[in-house]
């Protein structure tokens, strides 16, 4: 559960800082891969109700063109999240590891 709390800290190896950070962070995310999914399907549909309502076959094709390149930016956002979250998962050491699972997933280990 999201509530902003200001006064809490948080340590991620010698730096010390406020919890609402690691919120912010973590809601924007998740966020990210709410919307982006919905974004792609509502666009989607959309553009090929258009193209079936013209009854044109350019149209069509160029909605379906649409669709698969919304659908690619979609993956790419979601692949760079999961991306970075196996490098930084690989390469930080135990410490690390904990803030990173505090800033993408809210897991926190409060002060």
């Amino acid at each position: 559960m999201f509530i902003l709390d200001t006064y809490q800290k948080i340590t991620c190896g010698n730096v010390t800082m406020p919890y609402v950070v690691a919120q912010i962070t973590s809601l924007i995310i998740l966020v990210i891969q709410i919307v982006v999914p919905l974004l792609i399907i509502i666009l989607g549909m959309l553009d090929l109700g258009k193209a079936v309502v013209a009854q044109k076959e350019d149209e069509i094709k160029k909605g379906w063109q649409t669709f698969f390149k919304r659908l690619l930016i979609g993956m790419i956002v979601f692949l760079v999240i999961v991306f970075v979250k196996f490098i930084i998962g690989l390469v930080a050491e135990n410490y690390e590891v904990n803030c990173i699972d505090c800033f993408v997933n809210n897991n926190c280990q409060i002060n």
